[in-house]
C-alpha cells in the first residue's frame, strides 16, 4: 500500500495544525489526529448542496453562502444544481485551503473555483452572516464535524441560539439554513426550532450509498419558499 505523504500544513485559527496529505490519487485534510475530510468520501457534502438547492430551485437569481470550502464537493454539487443566474459566495477562513484547491487538489476541484458564479471570501463565515440582512436564499455550514466548534472554538457561536437567530436574519423569507454533522444532536434541533426555524434532520451516507451515516439539518425560515426574490 502506498504511504501517506504530507504535502503542506497551515495553522488553524484558534490553534491546531491543518495538514494536507496525499496517497496516490487520494487526499486527506487532518486537524491533529482528526480527519476532517477525505477525497474518497464526498456523498454527504454533495447531499448538503443538493438538498438545499432542491428547496430554492424555483427562485430567480438565488444567492447561496457556503461556509467552509473543504475539498470543494459542496461547491461543485451546488454549481451543478443551480442555474446560470445564481451566485455562490464561499467563506473560507484558512487561505491555504483555497491555495490547495488551486494547486495540488486542482483535479479534485475540477475548476469550480473559476466558475463566474463563484466568489471566494477568505474570511469567517460568521462575519458574513452577522453583516447580512435578508441577503441569502441559502446558508450552508460545513466548517466543523457537527454543531460545535471542533476546528475553531469560536465557531460555537454559529450554533448558539444567538448565532442561529443571526443566520435567520441573514436569510430571505423561505430561505434555508443547512448544517452538516458527523452525527445527530437533539439539542441542536431544539435550538433551531427555538430560533424560529422549521427544522428537519436528514440522514445521509458519507459515500453516497455506503459509508458512515451523517446528518444534515435543513432549517427553513418562515415565508415564501420559491419564486422571485423578495424585494
Amino acid at each position: 500500500m502506498l504511504p501517506w505523504v504530507q504535502l503542506d500544513s497551515a495553522m488553524a485559527p484558534g490553534g491546531g495544525e491543518l495538514r494536507l496529505k496525499q496517497r496516490g490519487t487520494e487526499f486527506s485534510i487532518m486537524l491533529g489526529t482528526n480527519e476532517l475530510m477525505n477525497s474518497r468520501l464526498s456523498g454527504s457534502e454533495e447531499a448538503l448542496a443538493k438538498l438545499s438547492c432542491d428547496r430554492i430551485r424555483a427562485r430567480r437569481s438565488p444567492h447561496m453562502l457556503i461556509g467552509g470550502l473543504g475539498m470543494g464537493f459542496t461547491l461543485r454539487a451546488a454549481l451543478s444544481e443551480l442555474g446560470a443566474d445564481a451566485h455562490v459566495t464561499v467563506a473560507e477562513l484558512v487561505p491555504s485551503v483555497v491555495a490547495w484547491g488551486r494547486g495540488p487538489m486542482a483535479q479534485v476541484f475540477g475548476g469550480c473555483l473559476d466558475d463566474p458564479r463563484v466568489t471566494v471570501r477568505e474570511t469567517d463565515v460568521g462575519a458574513l452572516i452577522n453583516a447580512a440582512k435578508s441577503l441569502y436564499d441559502a446558508i450552508l455550514l460545513d466548517v466543523d464535524n457537527g454543531p460545535e466548534g471542533l476546528t475553531r472554538p469560536a465557531n460555537d457561536a454559529l450554533y448558539s441560539l444567538a448565532g442561529l437567530s443571526r443566520a435567520r436574519a441573514a436569510l430571505r423569507p423561505g430561505g434555508i439554513l443547512a448544517v452538516w454533522s458527523q452525527g445527530p444532536d437533539r439539542s441542536f434541533t431544539n435550538r433551531l426550532r427555538q430560533a424560529g426555524f422549521a427544522a428537519e434532520e436528514v440522514k445521509v451516507r458519507a459515500g453516497g450509498k455506503r459509508g458512515a451515516r451523517h446528518v444534515i439539518w435543513l432549517a427553513a425560515k418562515p415565508g415564501e419558499s420559491g419564486g422571485k426574490r423578495p424585494a
